[in-house]
């Protein structure tokens, strides 16, 4: 018997400027998802989505009708009505505390991209496809500017530069092959770090990619104490 092909993804997407959104469709239908969903604005967007319950909910940041974070809100929400739906952002700015609002406490199937990502077709599929397994997929400027805060007691300051560097990838989601070819070192050497960040951070190896960047997030998480 034929084995059933697998079912594409069904994606709802929210952005309010027409011809990027037209755009964005196009890509994900290129790469044979389903976009299920296409709101100019974030009520629109909870509204449908909850309705055709998607893989993934894409969405802009600031959508009418406030133009704050009324995307974030909607999709978050979306997330709490059903659990397990991915959540990805696209946003014009750089701003670590929407990922951390995103973030939360141990959210899984996340990601926060700057829009001019979805320029990296590859990557921006990938980014998708990673959330809607239940990973996680964070700009890489936003992972720097999150890394390079100087905070007191920072559990950060144990480590090597070139463990700062392999931190930064694993919170982007990468994996340890992802790692040694962005970097351009050996995987015996990216295990090597990996092992080192956990035990000075200190926290414990997961077993999966997914559980080791929750850990991480878990310290991107930390902030300056309280005075």
């Amino acid at each position: 018997m034929p084995i059933d092909a697998p079912r594409p993804l069904r994606v709802a997407l929210g952005e309010d400027d027409v011809l990027l959104r037209e755009g964005i469709a196009r890509i994900l239908v290129g790469a044979g998802m389903d976009v299920v969903v296409r709101a100019g604005d974030a009520d629109a967007l909870l509204r449908r989505a909850s309705a055709c319950r998607p893989d993934v909910v894409l969405a802009d940041v600031q959508m009418p009708p406030d133009r704050t974070d009324d995307g974030l809100r909607a999709a978050l929400e979306l997330r709490r009505r059903l659990p397990g739906t991915g959540v990805l952002i696209l946003s014009q700015f750089c701003e670590p505390a929407y990922v951390l609002e995103l973030v939360g406490e141990g959210q899984a199937g996340v990601g926060y991209l700057l829009k001019e990502r979805v320029g990296d077709v590859a990557t921006f599929v990938d980014a998708i496809t990673r959330v809607a397994a239940g990973g996680t997929a964070l700009d890489p400027e936003v992972v720097a500017r999150m890394l390079g805060r100087h905070v007191r007691d920072d559990p950060l300051r144990l480590l090597t530069p070139r463990e700062r560097e392999v931190l930064a990838a694993m919170a982007e989601g990468k994996s340890n092959l992802g790692i040694a070819q962005a970097l351009f070192t050996s995987l015996a050497s990216v295990e090597k770090h990996v092992t080192a960040i956990f035990r000075k951070l200190p926290l414990a190896p997961a077993d999966t990619e997914h559980r080791r960047v929750q850990a991480v997030l878990t310290q991107l998480r930390a902030g300056p104490p309280r005075r």
